[in-house]
């Protein structure tokens, strides 16, 4: 009985350490990536003629924590960037259809 108490408490502890390390500090590498990303994202939105003014901010922002070295706050901004970015190219494009539906009958 004590061998299998002993048992689950071994794998409890090994899949805590296992979630443990997917909770690590953001790299710079990290951010580039996540930065690079958003920036790809929001040049597609400009050539759709769809940027919102918001995802701009965000990516100032990540450029900004990134410069005092704050990586978390850095990744979590230029992903915050690139999501922006992506809904306004859902916007563009669901729009571009949309009006024809409304307007043309």
């Amino acid at each position: 009985m004590k061998k299998i108490v002993l048992k689950k408490i071994v794998l409890a502890m090994m899949v805590l350490a296992v979630g443990a390390g997917s909770a690590r500090a953001a790299s710079e590498a990290d951010y580039l990536a996540a930065f690079a990303a958003a920036e790809s994202a929001n040049k597609e939105a400009r050539r759709l003629r769809n940027q919102w003014t918001v995802t701009q901010a965000a990516l100032t922002a990540a450029k900004k924590a990134a410069d005092t070295g704050n990586f978390d706050q850095a990744l979590k901004s230029a992903q915050e960037a690139e999501a922006l970015a992506k809904a306004s190219i859902v916007q563009a494009t669901s729009e571009k259809q949309r009006w024809k539906d409304v307007e043309i009958r």
